[in-house]
């Protein structure tokens, strides 16, 4: 999983990209084989000017094999918009996953309808070999 840093209006030192990397990364671990890219956004909406939810993080992350998923995240800190959006992210992930297992469970579920068939040809053919027996007799 590739992960990429933005930031806009917030300087974005190494230290605050190795930090939000870090952030993102833990939470998103389970899915490091699901995922080619994972894009990090991260703003101060009104600038130098404070005020309330005025940090923003948006996630990016994209699937292999799937549509693009975005999530966003607002807070009065930093620190708690990226913990926010990467949480947000982990439950989009769980949710498409979650979808995927249950198409492949429903899938195995076609396979009872065989072992059924499977039962009644066997109870043909020892029918047929009864009836064999009695033939030969």
């Amino acid at each position: 999983m590739q992960l990429q840093v933005n930031s806009n209006h917030i300087e974005g030192s190494a230290r605050l990209q190795e930090w939000i990397s870090a952030t993102v990364s833990a939470e998103l671990d389970r899915f490091d084989d699901f995922l080619t890219r994972v894009e990090i956004h991260v703003s101060d909406e009104n600038g130098p000017k404070a005020g309330a939810d005025d940090k923003r993080c948006q996630i990016e992350a994209r699937p292999k094999g799937h549509q693009a998923l975005s999530v966003s995240h607002k807070a009065d800190s930093l620190n708690l918009a990226v913990e926010g959006a990467a949480e947000k992210m982990r439950h989009a992930l769980e949710h498409l996953v979650g979808k995927l297992d249950v198409k492949a469970t429903s899938t195995g579920r076609q396979a009872s309808p065989v072992g059924r068939r499977a039962e009644a040809d066997a109870l043909l053919e020892e029918e047929f070999l009864d009836k064999q027996d009695e033939l030969d007799r």
